[in-house]
């Protein structure tokens, strides 16, 4: 299903942050050692959804609603975020690293299609891909140690 609406648009990015910050709660509990940063990052992903929502319920009309914001498919931004038993480390890290790439993806997507017709939701999707490009640093210097 090819998401056009608004409404949509949210939902899915709601989506995306619920299963990514359980996806980084459950790796809190497999590494002790880096648990703090990871539930950090669910916390975090429940901050962007109120982020993006504010955004949206602050500037949403009944007109922006009845158009279509988004041509985006869901499939193309599906995550992995399964992690079998006895999966090591790093390969979770690199797991985490393809997640947020998607998510950026997502949200740089969702940003560029709706700028001509919102701007207060389209800054709040670019907000949360600059950050989520931060975590991406992050991730990549645990994969380095």
């Amino acid at each position: 299903m090819i998401l056009h609406t608004a409404s949509e648009g949210i939902t899915f990015a709601r989506k995306l942050e619920n299963d990514s910050a359980e996806f980084y709660e459950n790796l809190a509990q497999r590494n002790a050692e880096d648990a703090e940063i990871f539930l950090s990052f669910a916390g975090e992903n429940k901050k962007n959804v109120v982020q993006v929502e504010r955004a949206y319920y602050g500037v949403i009309t009944d007109a922006i609603e009845g158009c279509f914001a988004f041509n985006i498919d869901p499939d193309d931004y599906t995550l992995k975020t399964a992690v079998p038993d006895g999966t090591d480390y790093a390969d979770i890290l690199k797991q985490a690293v393809e997640i947020e790439k998607t998510i950026i993806n997502f949200y740089t997507d969702a940003a560029e299609q709706s700028r001509s017709l919102m701007a207060d939701v389209p800054r709040a999707f670019t907000m949360v891909a600059r950050k989520r490009g931060n975590r991406l640093e992050k991730l990549g210097s645990f994969l380095k140690r």
